[in-house]
């Protein structure tokens, strides 16, 4: 192979690899204009991340205004997850029906009017079959009929030593994360929290407590968490992470941006190979072959759109590995395909599908690279590059023949 020819192919390539991160860009500022268009659609239709702040009691006495926390809390949230897709974005959307059952007692010797307060997760959240019921009272409590400043509140007087009882329910809508939160350098007894949930990927979000027992599956997908605080100063608050949604596209721009090292290595797997088996091919191959591997991302990137992410990574794939493996089959008569099949599996297909997988990219790439090395070490081992490179020499034109004129005609 000339060198002339090389410098064409390195050409060749740095054009691909100038498409792909054009396509690379692309894909990100698609996928920023969707996140910042659709998040705020799916906040205004679902809701931010629910917080459910402990509930509290007031009283007055000559000291002034004291503050109380629930005696004993009996509370059971079940979180059913389910994301929606929006564009290029799925967001971690989830269904939480919440219900707490909290007990508040009289430590003073007299009768206490208490005013009773359950902060709720905020003041645009949409709650469904809202419940809030104070019992126990030296009279029926009296609760506000609506929540003012994100507050539900109801007074009731309390004998001496005496229990009053909050039972307290709601159905709502959030994103990405749900969490039961405790005031800051509190005191929190006899509390109990059991969350049951329809996804088995648990993640606790950060800041927050562990449970106090074994995650346990409850069936078809069910799965039962307890937290409990016997007597605990400063808790931790509970949450629970919603499970992590693949995002097409994301996904789609990172195999934009590192597909020009699979094709790298392919042209160099298919450039030695080429001149082991003396078949040497022009420019225009390659860059035809370049164009198959381009077809690749292209339409990944905006089949994701209408199909699922790996139907379209399948059928995007299988395109490009047609194209370019036929390609070559018809060219080179087959003597490179058995060496171009299995490198375009490798580092095009597996390579890509790698960014599907957190935390494998870097493995695939390093395990792919020394598999590759070896082969290549193995197959040209009894290569003489000598005779191989020879070829590299530009050979001298061969001098024209000295022409002999005819002869000159003879008089009769």
């Amino acid at each position: 192979m000339k060198p002339i020819r090389l410098i064409a192919i390195f050409i060749i390539f740095v054009l691909t690899t100038a498409a792909w991160w054009i396509l690379g860009v692309t894909l990100g500022f698609r996928t920023d204009t969707y996140s910042l268009r659709t998040s705020s659609e799916v906040n205004g239709l679902w809701g931010p991340s629910l917080q459910q702040p402990h509930p509290r009691a007031f009283y007055s006495d000559a000291s002034g205004a004291v503050s109380l926390l629930p005696t004993s809390s009996k509370v059971i949230a079940e979180l059913a997850y389910d994301p929606r897709q929006r564009g290029l974005l799925w967001h971690r959307t989830y269904d939480v029906k919440f219900n707490g059952e909290y007990a508040f007692a009289n430590p003073t010797q007299v009768t206490q009017h208490f005013k009773i307060e359950l902060p709720l997760p905020g003041d645009t959240i949409r709650l469904e079959g809202f419940q809030f019921e104070v019992t126990g009272g030296v009279a029926t409590a009296t609760a506000a009929p609506v929540p003012k400043s994100g507050l539900m509140t109801a007074s009731v007087e309390v004998a001496p030593g005496k229990t009053i009882r909050l039972v307290t329910g709601y159905r709502a809508r959030g994103m990405n994360d749900w969490r039961y939160i405790f005031p800051d350098a509190s005191r929190i007894q006899n509390l109990e929290l059991v969350m049951h949930t329809n996804f088995s990927e648990i993640d606790f979000p950060n800041d927050t407590g562990s449970p106090s027992q074994a995650i346990v599956e409850t069936g078809d997908n069910r799965w039962t968490i307890v937290w409990q605080y016997p007597d605990v100063i400063s808790a931790r608050s509970i949450g629970m992470s919603m499970p992590k949604v693949l995002n097409p596209g994301p996904v789609a721009m990172q195999i934009a941006f590192w597909a020009p090292l699979s094709l790298a290595v392919f042209f160099l797997v298919l450039v030695i190979t080429s001149l082991m088996n003396g078949v040497e091919l022009h420019p225009m191959n390659y860059l035809l072959l370049a164009a198959g591997f381009f077809a690749f991302p292209l339409l990944f990137a905006y089949m994701v759109d209408v199909v699922n992410v790996h139907l379209s990574f399948i059928i995007s794939a299988t395109a490009s590995v047609l194209l370019v493996c036929g390609y070559l089959r018809l060219v080179a008569n087959g003597a490179l395909f058995k060496i171009a099949l299995p490198t375009q599996l490798f580092y095009l297909i597996l390579f890509s599908y790698s960014f599907f997988l957190k935390g494998l990219t870097g493995l695939t790439l390093t395990v792919g690279g020394i598999v590759t090395l070896g082969l290549i070490m193995f197959l040209t081992a009894g290569v003489d590059w000598t005779h191989v490179m020879s070829a590299w020499k530009k050979e001298p034109h061969p001098e024209p023949e000295a022409q002999i004129p005819p002869p000159l005609p003879t008089a009769a």
